[in-house]
């Protein structure tokens, strides 16, 4: 619900507003509107009296402007439920009027009803035998209609109407116009509890920092022990490492010859194998030359001892020989 006082301040805002662009008359109005309201039954009974001073004046047109006024900017806005009781009461609203041009034989006024009107009636079942009410002669004594010319049932309309729209002012939703303030102050409301929000958060955030740092510092030395204890055992085994390499003797072996290919082995053994067939060569000619020369060593010796047998056979033994070889 909305506070008299903020309505007392929206009237305000818009009583600016209408000076500013200038509205006079509209401003008039309001003023004099606003002088003669008092709550939402009055309001009520001010478009109860407007609907029968319509009818009383059967003023079809006015009576059917203030109900599609109504109909767009207050019925339209409630529930889907209220559909049918609205369309009962324009229907009873309508049947009120020809009932009243009738009982004051006013039967133009009613055949203006069904000239305006039986495009949109003829297609609604509860209006089918009310189009013989024109031509009906004592309808008041009607089964079909003396029901609603008895007073009970004209009464019963009006106050229905009288009870539906006080119902619907109190349950009508606020006017954009009306929340805006509202939605401003919730905003501001909201704003406020972020910010208490915010600084409840940091100062969480910072006994948790302080809550974490001696446990950070002991992780912080404790790997820093093992970090050192991981540096001294490294630099210990390298130092073992490089210690074992400089007390190792290396063996005694004699360097290898010279690398040499095989085929300059296989080249060397053909050279000395071809040096010893020509030695054996040049000491076989040599050989033969000395015998055929007669100055063998071996011939000499000979020789020498059969000197004394006498030199002739030694001749003959060396001619013979010398002739058989060649």
């Amino acid at each position: 619900m909305v506070k008299m006082a903020q309505v007392a301040f929206l009237d305000t805002l818009l009583r600016e507003y209408l000076v500013f662009r200038g509205f006079s008359s509209t401003l008039k109005s309001l003023d004099l509107e606003q002088r003669t309201e008092k709550d939402q039954h009055f309001r009520a009974e001010k478009i109860l009296e407007q609907f029968t001073l319509a009818i009383q004046n059967y003023d079809l047109q006015a009576l059917r402007s203030l109900w599609i006024h109504l109909d767009n900017n207050l019925f339209s806005k409630l529930e889907h439920t209220y559909a049918q009781a609205v369309k009962k009461l324009e229907n009873s609203l309508l049947k009120y009027y020809l009932v009243t041009a009738y009982s004051n034989n006013k039967l133009d006024k009613i055949s203006e009803f069904f000239t305006k009107l039986a495009g949109e009636l003829q297609q609604q079942s509860e209006w089918k035998d009310w189009f013989y009410f024109p031509f009906c002669k004592n309808a008041e004594e009607s089964p079909t209609f003396a029901l609603f010319f008895t007073k009970h049932w004209q009464d019963t309309l009006l106050l229905s109407l009288r009870n539906f729209l006080t119902t619907v002012y109190q349950c009508l939703p606020q006017p954009t116009f009306v929340r805006a303030e509202q939605e401003a102050a919730h905003m501001h409301r909201l704003n406020e509890d972020n910010v208490g929000l915010r600084s409840r958060l940091l100062h969480m955030q910072q006994e948790l920092h302080q809550q974490q740092q001696p446990q950070q510092q002991s992780v912080s030395g404790s790997a820093q022990n093992l970090s050192g204890g991981e540096a001294s055992t490294r630099r210990r085994s390298a130092y073992r490492h490089q210690q074992s390499l400089n007390d190792i003797l290396p063996f005694d072996i004699s360097p290898p010859g010279h690398i040499v290919d095989d085929f300059c082995i296989i080249a060397s053994e053909a050279n000395s194998i071809s040096q010893a067939s020509d030695a054996q060569a040049r000491g076989l000619k040599l050989l033969i030359r000395n015998i055929g020369s007669g100055n063998s060593p071996v011939l000499g010796r000979k020789d020498n001892q059969g000197g004394g047998n006498g030199g002739g056979s030694s001749k003959r033994r060396s001619g013979s020989v010398g002739r058989s070889w060649i």
